[in-house]
């Protein structure tokens, strides 16, 4: 087939000067390949240093009449080697990185510098160089590396454990630079030398010194650096006119669990042992991928014990994926305004995470689909759907939450109570993963009108619990408001009753407007917890439990009252536009607080004494509508407090509308800027419009007219 040759390939070989090195530059040189001959000069320890070596050798080949420079530089310094490539003869195509050193010491005596010098020259040398080289290869789209392991690397040996890690260390090293050059037509292998060297030359008996010849080793090295040869990723050991492939092997193992729910125990894993080790018909893998999918492949039996252990209605396999994480995240009102909202919204983003309350959707849709429901669990009845309210939520997180997944949902109706007028189903739904952990725990408290008197008992002791309410005020109170389209986009994330979209459903229903999904609140309002608790921090959440009292509608603004006690956050929600109570005897539980700021003119504004001005105003307008659009003006106010805007709020007297935030349309006639304790001086009469203007405590913008007719609007003679 013909002789191989490195016709104008540039060959690098470190530790060139002596033994294998030596070698495997005559023979690249005799080939037709330019070789750098590269050597620093020193001893086998490291120490010392001289320009003979390389010097010698780039003679010996051109007087062979091959082609050959000299290189002295240290191999931590690799990217100078390269430069002396690409300086004598324009480009690289073979790396050999050959240099070492030996340090031996039993493993209690070896001092950082014995330590530090092999990890170095070994490992570290081998890193630099190559990465210099890597980004020529990538852009000529070709070439080929040697690193150097050894059998101590392999197996260990004594008074080498310096060394030994360092060859290892290569052995991960060329298997990662194997897979990230592979598309690049860049291959890295391994070679394993046993060969008579100034590194053996007094440690091996003379006999078997003479057999380890460096001329047996260097035609193996050649030809894993022809560009004809496929080889990629793999050690390859040699000596003494021997060469082998060596790779890691797996045995099948053992299954240390039957079903997703059991525990693995030591008492297991000891009655396993010796399948665990038994390393007949044992497997290689090439990448770690092969080897996890073969571990997903074992997990199969676990799988098919679960199936086997519940009926196939009482189990719900849900898939789901970045997308959906983003659409449930827009559904309860994460913008892009908001800058912590961007780990929600964008895959790529690198803290990007699911909001934990996204999990109550598959456990609704697993409850749905089950037999075990609330709508069978009533001995002797049956109910309607529209007969059953949700009536309160639990959740918890037990596990990783990760971006994409395939959760298998397992629903048990825990008990029925009787309540007279109906009856209260508590259902208990754990949702787990591919692997078989538990990662979500949800209970869902479900109430069936008219489904009582079955003679059941009025109590349990299974529902989680609600607390009550602290008194005093809130420490934080942040609000969002909602849009009309809200429930429209809500429902693509799995709740698609058409009570919340379909108006002459809702009017059936008694509602005069279609309205806003309860899970939808619960996410806006634990979004809103988890900005001023956490810091937006998803890790930190750990449950949280509520009750639903009453409807919001789409449009309506969530006002989230919060009081912290430790690591649980409890809190109520409320609808800003009529003060209703929608969530209630709620809490948030966390791993632990991060305090942040909450910023000006997003979905999230802190609490300010004017606020209570501003509703009290709401009422006198929604009491003498007519009177309020006399003023036929839109005004707005921009609150401030330490010198910063922090609230804004739209007096639309046009329609008789007093809301927080910028008008829904158009624009103000008159702005007014004010701070939240002026403000309230203000309202109480304690500072005169016209002083706080001229003492610029109040600023005007547009009609400055039309700020004269709000002096009835703004007087109050509440107690604030």
């Amino acid at each position: 087939m013909g002789e191989l040759r490195f016709d104008g390939r540039v060959v690098i070989i470190t530790g060139a000067g002596a033994g294998l090195g030596r070698t495997y530059a005559l023979l690249f040189g005799s080939r037709g390949a330019k070789v750098v001959v590269n050597d620093l000069g020193g001893g086998r320890h490291g120490e010392g240093k001289s320009s003979k070596a390389a010097d010698d050798v780039v003679a010996e080949i051109k007087r062979n009449g091959g082609i050959a420079v000299a290189d002295y530089n240290s191999v931590v310094e690799g990217e100078k080697i390269i430069k002396t490539a690409l300086d004598n003869f324009g480009r690289v195509d073979v790396l050999v990185n050959n240099a070492g050193i030996l340090r031996d010491k039993s493993f209690p005596r070896i001092s950082n510098v014995d330590w530090d010098l092999i990890q170095d020259v070994h490992l570290k040398g081998s890193f630099k160089t190559t990465q210099a080289a890597f980004t020529l290869f990538k852009k000529q789209g070709y070439g080929r590396i040697i690193m150097t392991t050894s059998n101590s690397g392999l197996y260990g040996n004594f008074g080498q454990a310096n060394y030994s890690a360092a060859k290892l260390g290569l052995v991960g090293l060329a298997n990662t630079i194997a897979i990230e050059g592979a598309k690049y037509n860049i291959h890295c292998n391994c070679i394993a030398p046993t060969a008579a060297s100034r590194l053996t030359e007094d440690i091996l008996p003379p006999d078997i010194f003479n057999e380890l010849k460096p001329e047996f080793i260097a035609p193996v090295v050649a030809y894993l650096c022809h560009e004809s040869c496929q080889e990629n990723g793999s050690v390859i050991e040699s000596g003494a006119g021997w060469a082998g492939k060596c790779h890691l092997i797996r045995s099948n193992g053992a299954l240390l669990r039957s079903n997703m729910v059991d525990a693995v125990t030591i008492e297991k894993v000891r009655d396993s042992w010796s399948k665990i080790i038994n390393m007949e018909n044992g497997q290689h893998f090439n990448k770690p991928s092969d080897a996890t999918m073969a571990l997903v492949s074992a997990l199969e039996s676990i799988r098919e014990g679960v199936k086997n252990d519940v009926n196939d209605d009482d189990v719900n396999v849900c898939d789901y994926t970045e997308k959906d994480l983003i659409l449930y995240a827009l559904g309860v009102g994460a913008s892009l305004a908001n800058e912590s909202d961007l780990r929600f919204l964008y895959e790529n983003d690198e803290n990007f995470s699911p909001l934990p309350t996204y999990f109550v959707c598959p456990a609704l849709t697993a409850m749905f689909m089950s037999k075990n429901s609330a709508a069978t669990a009533i001995p002797g009845k049956e109910v309607s759907l529209e007969k059953i309210l949700h009536g309160e939520q639990y959740l918890e997180i037990l596990g990783d939450m990760k971006p994409s997944g395939r959760l298998t949902t397992k629903v048990e109706v825990a008990e029925v109570l009787d309540k007279g007028s109906g009856a209260l189903i508590v259902s208990n739904i754990d949702s787990y993963d591919e692997a078989g952990n538990l990662i979500v725990r949800n209970q869902v408290a479900s109430f069936a009108i008219g489904a009582g008197n079955f003679g059941g008992p009025r109590t349990g002791s299974k529902l989680v619990a609600c607390v009550s309410k602290p008194t005093g005020s809130p420490d934080m109170v942040l609000t969002y408001k909602t849009t009309v389209d809200q429930a429209a986009l809500y429902r693509l994330s799995g709740d698609f009753n058409p009570l919340h979209i379909d108006p002459k459903l809702a009017a059936l229903g008694g509602f005069e407007k279609p309205i806003l999904h309860g899970l939808c609140s619960l996410g806006v309002s634990v979004r809103l917890i988890l900005a001023a608790y956490a810091d937006s921090d998803v890790s930190l959440f750990k449950a949280v439990k509520v009750r639903f009292t009453k409807p919001v509608v789409p449009g309506q603004t969530l006002k989230v009252h919060m009081w912290r006690k430790g690591n649980r956050i409890i809190f109520e929600t409320l609808v800003s536009e009529t003060n209703a109570t929608v969530i209630s005897g709620a809490y948030v539980d966390l791993k632990s607080v991060k305090l942040s700021s909450v910023q000006a003119n997003k979905t999230a504004a802190m609490a300010l004494l004017s606020d209570a001005v501003f509703e009290m105003i709401q009422s006198r307008v929604k009491e003498q509508p007519e009177k309020a659009k006399s003023v036929n003006a839109v005004f707005l106010f921009n609150i401030t407090k330490d010198g910063k805007q922090v609230k804004q709020w739209t007096m639309d007297l046009k329609n008789a509308s007093i809301h927080e935030g910028t008008p829904t349309s158009g624009k103000p006639q008159t702005t007014l800027t004010i701070s939240d304790s002026d403000f309230i001086e203000l309202a109480t009469g304690k500072l005169n419009p016209q002083t706080a203007f001229m003492k610029g405590k109040l600023k005007v913008a547009g009609n400055i007219m039309l700020a004269q007719k709000l002096g009835p609007l703004l007087k109050s003679d509440a107690k604030l």
